[in-house]
């Protein structure tokens, strides 16, 4: 890498000329091959005798490095020093030095003689050197909240020229304000190689959310893109200033269970030992923030408390409930009962809340518990009470059969739908289900039995009038109703009868409506002859048809 600064001003790789006499200057990299131009590249070799390179010495005397004679290939080493083995000359006559060091930063002086005129141009090298990666040494183990603490050391090590070194926080700089930042940098070079290292303290005071910050460090340098360190964290000392009681344990909390009081300080480092208050007694734990309650009852439902062991005035209190839930139904299992008597059921509960209590009948959930004062048949079934509270429940139940002697509710009779047989329909109520029996042969459609009542149908076909008893039974009794069925025969005939009586029924209504349609009219014609002055009695031709009407209604 090759620079050249005219009157100070820094280039990499370009030549800046201003007017007036200046001196080139031109930088090299440490260690490496450095190029010395001689007139910026820009010789004639036309007319050109020789090319001399000479430098001024440490002391200040000028010495010669090498010549190069025109007619010659090689140039020719003067140099006895250092330089010996390390210069050359290229084609357009810069001087090339190998190795390069500090100890190159000087001037070096081009000589050109020709024929008509004798050219010098002197030229200023200055090498430079890429520090290494900034590292973070003599790191603080903690960082106390609110207390100026020395954070550490950024070093950077074989610059030239020194690096400059940044402190950062979350890629912020900080800024050495005397109080709570304090920044100390220093260089030091090494004596042999004359290569510096540059080093900065930092002071620092933390507070609390420091805890997460990242501190970095950044070394920044003429040779181009900074360097960044590795960040650091630390952790941050503050006293405790709350303390947290915590339960440790599923939802509601019910008996049996286990439950874990947990206690928690904000203070870094926390605390590992605490006071736990256990319903009014004190009981110390150490090296641990957990105390267990095992199988707990409702006896331990109650305040609980901890603290720091050396202050039991910061502390936390929890309440702690355990749920619980007693259930008692009467009557419970199998029930019998007799159809009319009274069930008293009583369910009687306890709970550490208030419950909630569900019924179902076989299944089918009950607005209520049904009214048992009088039990009827529809009465008989599996009731289930289920009582709860968050986190408990429990189902009781008991299962009512109602029995009773069998009692016929209804006995009737119709015509099937072709007309030719009669349907008789036995309907009764008991428990266990009535057997029937009929005193006629028929054919039995239909038996069905729904919460204690049963229903029988018989299809008859008489051949004459006879009266048919339905006799209803079980283990508890029986009852019997007669009913009169008619043969089809007679049937018919009545039906008949019935219908020429209706018939006469009909003609003497529709004599008896003419006749007292007559009657209204005669009766409106009599008015309008007393308004017009003629006889009370009417016309002789009026009376004679009155007469004739009257006549055929006595017949």
């Amino acid at each position: 890498m090759q620079s050249v600064i005219c009157l100070f001003v820094a280039s990499i790789a370009v030549a800046v000329f201003l007017p007036g006499s200046c001196v080139q200057t031109v930088i090299g990299l440490y260690g490496e091959t450095i190029e010395v131009p001689c007139n910026n590249g820009n010789n004639k070799q036309d007319g050109i005798i020789f090319t001399k390179w000479k430098y001024v010495k440490d002391d200040g005397t000028p010495g010669d490095l090498l010549v190069k004679q025109a007619v010659k290939e090689q140039a020719t080493v003067s140099a006895t020093d250092g330089y010996k083995n390390r210069v050359s000359i290229a084609a357009n006559s810069s001087l090339l030095i190998s190795q390069g060091s500090l100890t190159d930063q000087r001037v070096f002086t081009c000589m050109v003689v020709s024929f008509s005129n004798l050219e010098e141009f002197p030229v200023e090298v200055k090498v430079y050197k890429k520090p290494s990666t900034p590292v973070i040494k003599n790191k603080a183990k903690e960082l106390e909240n609110e207390k100026l603490t020395r954070l550490g050391e950024c070093v950077v090590e074989s610059a030239n020229p020194a690096a400059d070194l940044t402190w950062m926080k979350n890629n912020q700089p900080l800024v050495d304000d005397g109080k709570t930042v304090i920044i100390r940098s220093t260089v030091t070079k090494d004596p042999i190689t004359g290569l510096s290292s540059s080093s900065s303290s930092l002071e620092y005071t933390a507070r609390k959310e420091d805890v997460t910050s990242q501190f970095t460090c950044t070394a920044k340098h003429k040779m181009g893109v900074n360097q960044v360190s590795a960040p650091e964290t630390f952790p941050i000392h503050y006293p405790t200033e709350t303390v947290n009681l915590q339960v440790v344990s599923q939802s509601p909390i019910r008996e049996g269970d286990d439950v874990t009081l947990k206690c928690q300080a904000d203070g870094n480092p926390p605390p590992t030992s605490f006071n736990f208050n256990i319903k009014g007694k004190k009981v110390t734990v150490t090296d641990k923030n957990v105390y267990t309650l095992t199988g707990v009852t409702r006896d331990d439902s109650g305040v609980y408390k901890c603290s720091l062991l050396d202050n039991d005035v910061m502390e936390s209190t929890q309440i702690v409930t355990v749920s619980f839930l007693d259930v008692s139904l009467n009557p419970t299992g199998k029930v019998l009962k007799k159809f009319g008597e009274n069930l008293v059921v009583s369910l009687e509960k306890n709970a550490s809340n208030e419950a909630n209590v569900t019924w179902t009948k076989d299944n089918r959930k009950l607005d209520k518990l049904p009214d048992f004062s009088q039990l009827t048949y529809s009465d008989a079934g599996l009731y289930v009470c289920n009582v709860s509270i968050e986190g408990i429940r429990q189902s009781l139940s008991f299962e009512l059969t109602v029995e009773g002697v069998p009692r016929i509710t209804s006995l009737t009779k119709q015509r099937s739908y072709d007309g030719k047989h009669k349907v008789l329909t036995c309907e009764a109520e008991g428990s266990p289900k009535p057997d029937v029996q009929w005193s006629v042969n028929g054919t039995n459609d239909e038996t069905s039995y729904v919460n204690g009542k049963a229903t029988f149908k018989l299809t008859v076909v008489p051949s004459k009038n006879l009266t048919v008893s339905c006799l209803v039974t079980n283990n508890l009794g029986y009852d019997t109703k007669d009913i009169s069925v008619f043969s089809q025969k007679n049937a018919d005939g009545t039906e008949q009868a019935k219908v020429i009586v209706g018939v006469v029924v009909g003609l003497f209504l529709a004599a008896a409506l003419v006749g007292l349609i007559y009657w209204l009219y005669i009766k409106k014609t009599r008015q309008g002859t007393w308004k017009t002055g003629e006889k009370e009695a009417g016309t002789s031709e009026e009376s004679k048809k009155l007469e004739e009407n009257n006549h055929k209604a006595d017949v």
